[in-house]
Order: structure tokens, then C-alpha cells, then sequence
């Protein structure tokens, strides 16, 4: 069989699906689920989240210009879920979900308890691009569950079980295909026996 050609549209899969935590006081504190996230530069380390204008934490994180992105897990996808199809105008998603509100400590910004990894942003540009606009922002701290590191100090996120989004899916990872140069390694020697 052949391929296809549709019409340019997203499919650049599987995609994170993060929960971003914003506002700067009680009354206006927020998540909101987003899959238009990811890292754009190491040094200075910084993230984006692309938003649409008419979602009610555009207005909070364009006034207050800083985000907590937490990362997700398989036991999150149901919050995951729900933040992304409830409006913080209407419910707040703290209290629905039972979610803990935890200080941030560079932002305003609440953080969420139950994430394993916490990523504090500053927005430094807003870039209206048609049906999102692209919040870029400096990473000033991520903050990480003590239960995943190792006694060398080494982090596991894989223990968290974490979730991704593809084409209207939450997925959870499965197993480790191998690491970072695995392609290229030499092969360990097997020691003859004397």
C-alpha cells in the first residue's frame, strides 16, 4: 500500500499532556490541560504552551505572565481529561478534582502536589499565530517528587507513569526501548571464564 496526502494540519504525535496550574491569588487560580507544550532551548532552558485567546486561563497568564506546567501520570488522566474540557469560568478544578495546591517558589503560580514534576515558567513573548497564541517562557525552577529518585540521586520519571496524548488518546508508556546512544555503543565484551 501507498500513502496518503491530506491537507496540512497537526501530526506531530505522541504529544505530552500537561496540566498547567496559573493565577496569583486564590479567587483566580486555574489549570488548564495542553498538548502544545514542549522545550525550545537548554541554555537558557526555556518552554512554550500555545493557548486559544477565548480560554479563560489566556487572560490570567497574559496579565500575570507566569505558569506552572506539571507533568502527568496514568493516575492524573482523568483530571488531565477534565481540565481540558472544563472551563475554570464555571467550576473551580482545584476543588472538583481534588487537587493540592502547592507553593510555587520563584511564582505567584500554584503548583500541583500530586504532579511528579513541576515547571515554573515566566512568559518572556506572546506570539499570535491563528488559532493559538504561543506563549514562550523562561524555565526559573522544576521542582521533583522525591519518591523517583534513586539512591544515587538518579530520577525516574518512567516510575510515575507518565501519560501522553495521540490523536484523541491518552496513552501511559510501556517500556524502555532502549537509552540515549544506545545506537552507537560498543557492545560490552563477554569476560571468558579461566
Amino acid at each position: 500500500m501507498g500513502k496518503i496526502t491530506w491537507k496540512p494540519g497537526t501530526m506531530v504525535y505522541p504529544i505530552p499532556a500537561a496540566l498547567i496550574s496559573c493565577g496569583d491569588h486564590e479567587e483566580n487560580h486555574n489549570i488548564i490541560t495542553i498538548a502544545w507544550t514542549g522545550t525550545i532551548c537548554t541554555d537558557p532552558a526555556m518552554t512554550y504552551i500555545s493557548i486559544r485567546p477565548d480560554r479563560h486561563s489566556y487572560e490570567i497568564i497574559k496579565r500575570t505572565k507566569e505558569f506552572v506546567i506539571n507533568l502527568t501520570t496514568e493516575d492524573l488522566a482523568y483530571a488531565t481529561d477534565y481540565c481540558g474540557v472544563k472551563s475554570g469560568r464555571h467550576v473551580n478544578k482545584f476543588k472538583e478534582m481534588k487537587l493540592t495546591k502547592e507553593k510555587a517558589t520563584q511564582i505567584k503560580a500554584p503548583m500541583i502536589k500530586e504532579s511528579p514534576v513541576n515547571i515554573e515558567c515566566r512568559v518572556e513573548n506572546i506570539v499570535p499565530l491563528g488559532s493559538h497564541h504561543m506563549f514562550t517562557a523562561k524555565v526559573l525552577a522544576v521542582n521533583i517528587d522525591e519518591k523517583y529518585l534513586d539512591e544515587k540521586n538518579k530520577f525516574h520519571l518512567d516510575q510515575a507513569k507518565p501519560i501522553s496524548y495521540c490523536h484523541g488518546q491518552y496513552y501511559g508508556l510501556k517500556k524502555s526501548l532502549g537509552h540515549f546512544g544506545f545506537s552507537v555503543a560498543k557492545k560490552k565484551k563477554k569476560r571468558r571464564k579461566k
